[in-house]
């Protein structure tokens, strides 16, 4: 089968949309798809290549873009002959199905380039006009109607789609309130919990510290964290991470300094894949202060680490965060309640610190990656009658959990162990096959000197026997 994915945001940016397309395009591409994205460049340079992204190799057909002087990463795709570059890759690759991420830019132009195509067209809606009106340069007065436009022009391309997807039912209903739309289904962008397995128990002795992962913009509220720490006067050891970046970073660092906590706080920046599980091993919990979350995988893959995580009671986030189960909720924007939270984590014991950690590994099971790509294949195909959401969305799902059976968690601790020895394997597996690349390098280093002495030495030879024609 052939897939096209339509992006406004694409790898090598940072931030859940385009993570969930960058997994969905290299999941798919190991069932044995044929993927091709369509997203801005983030260069000058434009035209189609051959990417390598999540370990899968996928055609990407980089847009002509600009940086948005307004944002720190977004970039704005020209729309000058956007639509008919859209329709020469649709006509060249001749997909089943068309599935956008955004109905801003490039959804908007790839759904006008699929008139007449038959193409499938699938949506997935990963927008919050709250997440984008700050960067519009409107007066703030104006942000109110900004957003109900926003919304407006949203149901309008939405309603042309085969099938409207979100990722999680509270996005779902968000989205059908205030778009006008119907029938959205809600899809968990999914996770392949394994990467994330260790066996590193939460510690909150040695080891005190509160992880935030994500872009550091306003509507990620992370000054409500680093308030809420400085609150803790009777935790004087506790550190913030920061890993990520974005437009606030200098405005954090400015807080942090007057609050009197800027030897605590640690900005990362942005880290590699392979750092990344890392990073939320090393924390006793992860927090998510965000207002705006159509569903978190930062969160998510938090919980895959087995990690208690503390989130703002908004939007989608009560849906990971089960409050009492695995971690903790507060209300948004309240420094205070959030610090009351922290100190639940800073003060809980090794057994209450367990259970958390146990509960966010059983929960993080229901958004299995895999069930993710098996929906998404039959909406292309549309066959997807019997299967059209994830896990999450069954009843038990909400249901409180209190603290997980010995059984259960014995086959937590079973299968997180067989998770870190898997992945170990195929580092194992990995570092060979760059020692075997290694290896042929150098072999192929040392026949190119060879031939070159060689060479250097038949034109030697050729030049003394024409000097001895001439004389």
């Amino acid at each position: 089968m052939k897939v096209v994915i339509a992006c406004d945001t694409f790898a090598p940016d940072i931030n859940g949309a385009a993570r969930f397309a960058e997994r969905l395009a290299a999941g798919l591409v190991r069932h044995g798809h044929e993927v091709h994205i369509i997203a801005p460049s983030y260069d000058e340079s434009a035209g189609m290549r051959i990417e390598n992204h999540d370990g899968s190799k996928m055609f990407v057909h980089r847009m002509r873009s600009h940086r948005m002087p307004q944002h720190k990463s977004l970039r704005w795709p020209e729309p000058w002959g956007l639509t008919g570059n859209i329709r020469k890759v649709l006509k060249d690759v001749q997909p089943q199905a068309l599935h956008i991420q955004s109905h801003l830019i490039m959804g908007r132009f790839a759904v006008r380039a699929a008139r007449g195509t038959g193409v499938k067209l699938i949506a997935t809606n990963h927008i919050m006009p709250e997440n984008l009106v700050k960067y519009s340069l409107l007066p703030k007065f104006l942000h109110p109607l900004a957003m109900r436009i926003t919304w407006a022009d949203a149901g309008r391309i939405l309603k042309k789609m085969d099938a409207l997807t979100t990722p999680t039912r509270r996005a779902a209903q968000l989205l059908e309130r205030a778009a006008g739309v119907s029938n959205v289904l809600a899809i968990s962008c999914g996770i392949d919990a394994s990467r994330f397995a260790n066996e590193t128990p939460v510690d909150n002795t040695s080891n005190q510290r509160f992880l935030f992962l994500g872009r550091l913009d306003d509507e990620k509220r992370i000054h409500i964290l680093l308030e809420a720490v400085a609150m803790l006067t009777e935790h004087p050891n506790v550190l913030v991470e920061l890993v990520g970046d974005g437009g606030e970073r200098e405005n954090l660092q400015r807080l942090a300094k007057s609050l009197g906590i800027a030897d605590r706080v640690i900005f990362t920046g942005h880290i590699s894949d392979a750092e990344l599980p890392k990073a939320y091993e090393r924390a006793t919990a992860f927090v998510m202060p965000s207002i705006a979350e159509l569903q978190s995988i930062a969160t998510m893959e938090a919980m895959a680490s087995g990690r208690p995580v503390i989130g703002a009671n908004a939007m989608a986030l009560p849906h990971l965060v089960h409050d009492g189960d695995n971690g903790y909720l507060f209300e948004p924007d309240d420094p205070a309640d959030l610090a009351s939270k922290l100190r639940l984590i800073l003060e809980a014991d090794s057994e209450e610190l367990q259970r958390l950690s146990d509960n966010s590994l059983h929960l993080i099971q229901s958004h299995d990656i895999e069930k993710t790509l098996r929906i998404f294949e039959g909406l292309y195909l549309g066959t997807s009658d019997d299967e059209k959401t994830t896990d999450d969305n069954s009843e038990g799902y909400l249901l409180p959990i209190g603290r997980l059976n010995d059984a259960v968690s014995e086959r937590l601790r079973q299968l997180r162990h067989s998770a870190v020895e898997l992945r170990q394997r195929a580092e194992e597996i990995g570092l060979e096959a760059r020692e075997k690349i290694a290896e042929v390098r150098e072999d192929v280093i040392e026949q190119l000197e060879e031939l070159k002495d060689e060479v250097k030495e038949q034109i030697s030879e050729a030049a003394k026997r024409l000097r001895k024609k001439r004389d």
